[in-house]
C-alpha cells in the first residue's frame, strides 16, 4: 500500500501532468527529429558540398550522431540535479536548451557563406540538442509515473512516449508541407529554415504549460526523508548509488533499448535515404509515408501501454522486439517496390511493432530504480544505450548500403539488435506491481508503514 503522501493524483491533476509532459516531449522530439530529417534531405548539400551525394549524406548523419554522443552527459547532469532538486526544474531547463539550439540552427550561415565554420557551428548546436534531450526523457516519464498509481502506470506513463511520434509527425509534416509548396531551389535556399525557427514559438507554449505543474509527490516525500537525516547519514551521489544498487537494472535498460532505438531510426530516418536513392521514391512520397506511419504510431502507443498494465511490461516488450526482427526483410522488400502503398505499409507496421517496445519502456524503467536515484538510473540506462544504438544507426545503415548496395546487411543489423533486446528483457524481473516509493536501493530508511511495501516490492516480482 502506498503511504498517504504518495497516493495517486486526482484524475484531473494527473491529466494535467500528462498533458504537460506530452507537450514538452513533443517539442523536444520535434526539434531533435527535425534535424534528422533535414540531415537526410538538405544538410549534405548545404553544409558538406563537394562530396559524392552518399558521402555527403554520411557526413550529415555523422553530425546527427554527435547529438547522441551528448545525451549521456545530459543524462548524468540532469539526472544528478533532478534527483537532488526535483523533476520539474530540470524539465524547464531542458526545454529552454533544446528550443534555443534549434532556433539557432535556423539562423546558421551555410558552407557557401562561411566555409568550414558552418559545419562546426552546426555540430556545436547539435551537441546542445543532445545534451538537453539526454535530460528530458527521464524527467518527463518520471513526473507522470510518480503521480499515478501502479494499476494504470503503464498507460499513463506511455503518453509522454507519444511525444516521439508526435514530434516526428510535426517535424515531418512541416517539412512535407514545405517541400510540396516550394521548389527544390527555394527549399534549399531558405525554406528549410522555417521549421527550425518555428521552434521558438513552440517553446514559449511548452514553458507556459510545464511551469504550471506540481512536483512529484513521491519525490517530495523522498526529499523530506533525506533532509531529516543527520550529517553522518548524508546521501551518496545518485550515480554512485545507481552503480552500487542498480547496476544490473542499468545493463537491462541498455540492452532493452538496442532494438527499440536502432529500429526506430532505421524506419524513420534512414528510410528517407534508402527510399530516395535505392527505390527511386521522391522526397515528398517518403516524407508522407513517415508522416502516416507516425500518426498510427502515436495512436497505438497508449494501447500498448494499457496492455502492459494487464499482462506485464516484459511480454509486451518481447513481442515488439521479436516482431521488429521478423518484419525487417518484408520492410525492405515492400520499400523496394517503389509504390506509395507498400511504403506506407512497411513504415506503419514497423512503427506499430516498435511501439510495443517503446510504450511500456517508461513505466518499466521507472519501476526499476529507487526514488532518489530514479532520474539518474532511468536516464543513464536509456541514454548511454543511445550512443551505441540510435546514434550510429543511420550512419551504419548508410555505410552498409554504400558498401553492399543491398538491404540485406541492414536487415541483419536490426535483427542482431533485436536478439540483444530479447536476451536483456528476457532475464529482467517483471515490475508492473511495484510501489515506486518502496523500490529498494539506498533511498534511506522508510517509515514503518513503508517498510513492508519495500519488502514486498522485491519479493513478489
Amino acid at each position: 500500500m502506498s503511504s498517504p503522501a504518495t497516493s495517486p493524483s486526482a484524475p484531473s491533476n494527473l491529466k494535467r501532468i500528462v498533458a504537460a509532459s506530452l507537450i514538452g516531449t513533443t517539442i523536444e522530439w520535434y526539434d531533435f527529429f527535425l534535424y534528422g530529417s533535414a540531415a537526410a534531405l538538405v544538410f549534405n548539400k548545404l553544409f558538406f558540398p563537394g562530396s559524392d551525394p552518399l558521402v555527403g549524406t554520411l557526413l550529415s548523419f555523422l553530425t546527427y550522431a554527435v547529438g547522441f554522443a551528448a545525451r549521456p552527459l545530459g543524462a548524468l547532469v540532469f539526472g544528478h540535479f533532478g534527483d537532488r532538486l526535483g523533476r520539474k526544474r530540470l524539465l524547464v531547463l531542458s526545454l529552454l536548451l533544446m528550443g534555443g539550439a534549434t532556433f539557432a540552427i535556423g539562423l546558421l550561415p551555410t558552407h557557401a557563406t562561411v566555409g568550414t565554420a558552418a559545419p562546426v557551428l552546426l555540430t556545436v548546436l547539435r551537441l546542445v540538442q543532445g545534451f538537453a534531450l539526454g535530460g528530458e526523457w527521464g524527467g518527463a516519464v518520471l513526473l507522470v509515473s510518480e503521480h499515478g498509481d501502479a494499476r494504470r502506470r503503464g498507460f499513463w506513463a506511455s503518453w509522454p512516449q507519444t511525444g516521439a511520434p508526435a514530434g516526428q509527425l510535426l517535424a515531418t509534416g512541416v517539412l512535407s508541407l514545405l517541400t510540396a509548396v516550394l521548389s527544390d531551389a527555394a527549399f534549399e535556399s531558405w525554406g528549410w529554415r522555417i521549421p527550425f525557427l518555428l521552434s521558438g514559438v513552440l517553446v514559449v507554449v511548452g514553458l507556459w504549460i510545464r511551469l504550471s505543474v506540481d512536483e512529484s509527490p513521491v519525490f517530495r516525500q523522498a526529499l523530506a526523508r533525506a533532509e531529516a537525516r543527520t550529517s553522518e547519514e548524508a546521501e551518496p551521489l545518485p550515480l554512485v548509488s545507481v552503480l552500487r544498487h542498480h547496476w544490473r537494472d542499468v545493463l537491462i535498460a541498455m540492452g532493452a533499448r538496442m532494438a527499440e532505438n536502432i529500429s526506430y531510426y532505421v524506419i524513420t530516418a534512414f528510410i528517407l535515404v534508402y527510399a530516395t536513392t535505392s527505390a527511386d521514391v521522391s522526397k515528398q512520397t517518403a516524407l508522407n509515408a513517415v508522416l502516416i506511419g507516425s500518426a498510427v504510431h502515436f495512436a497505438v502507443i497508449p494501447a500498448w501501454g494499457a496492455l502492459s498494465d494487464r499482462v506485464g511490461r516484459r511480454p509486451v516488450y518481447l513481442l515488439g522486439a521479436a516482431g521488429v526482427a521478423l518484419w525487417m526483410f518484408p520492410f525492405f522488400r515492400l520499400t523496394d517496390t517503389g509504390g506509395f502503398g507498400p511504403l506506407i505499409l512497411a513504415v506503419t507496421v514497423g512503427l506499430v511493432l516498435h511501439g510495443a517496445m517503446y510504450a511500456p519502456q517508461a513505466a518499466f524503467f521507472s519501476e526499476m530504480f529507487a526514488t532518489r536515484m530514479r532520474y539518474s538510473g532511468a536516464s543513464i540506462g536509456a541514454q548511454f544505450a543511445s550512443v551505441a544504438a540510435g546514434a550510429p544507426a543511420p550512419l551504419i545503415a548508410t555505410a552498409l548500403l554504400s558498401e553492399y548496395d543491398s538491404s540485406t546487411p541492414i536487415a541483419l543489423y536490426v535483427i542482431g539488435a533485436a536478439v540483444l533486446t530479447l536476451v536483456a528483457v528476457g532475464v529482467a524481473r517483471e515490475t508492473r506491481h511495484r510501489d515506486l516509493d518502496a523500490v529498494a536501493g539506498g533511498d534511506g530508511p522508510r517509515d514503518a508503514s513503508a517498510a513492508p511495501a519495500a519488502k514486498d516490492a522485491r519479493t513478489t516480482v
